[in-house]
């Protein structure tokens, strides 16, 4: 039996990294490390800094799009269409025939236990969603006929 090395993900996302934003990191850390300070009391100054910089910022800025401390602009998620919502339940129905198609013994792919369990209905997942991507196999088409848009003519809510 051979045994290979599994990367650590940690460090692969640390060399992953923009070297002098890991080195700031890096400083920032081995600072509290070394300073016999309360990490508590540390995060709520660090955050109260950080909330008086985004108030300035929004108060010189008025009107005009802020790319300060936290990042962009939030995103306004709109409601779903109601073919993206029939899509979305093809791909769950699709998920689950495509895992309850793979294989059962196959610990050496995806892992052993509970793991193993995630990353298979991952896959299941992913492949679901791809399949309902394209053309699917009809089921979103079939229930977005039978439930045309518009007002409900019963009166009867939801």
């Amino acid at each position: 039996m051979i045994v290979t090395a599994t990367p650590d993900l940690v460090l692969d996302v640390l060399e992953a990294a923009d070297p002098v934003t890991q080195r700031t990191a890096t400083a920032k850390l081995d600072a509290l490390k070394s300073s016999d300070a309360d990490f508590a009391a540390t995060m709520a100054t660090e955050a109260s800094k950080a909330k008086a910089a985004a108030d300035q910022s929004a108060a010189t800025l008025a009107g005009t799009q802020s790319t300060a401390v936290n990042g962009p602009p939030v995103q306004v998620i709109k409601k779903p269409g109601q073919d993206e919502v029939y899509r979305k339940f093809e791909a769950f129905i699709l998920q689950t025939f495509v895992e309850t198609m793979l294989p059962k013994d196959s610990e050496q792919v995806f892992g052993k236990g509970t793991a193993g369990g995630v990353w298979k209905s991952m896959l299941a997942e992913q492949l679901g969603a791809q399949l309902a991507k394209g053309k699917g196999i009809g089921i979103a088409k079939q229930l977005a006929g039978a439930h045309p848009v518009g007002p409900d003519t019963t009166g009867k809510a939801g």
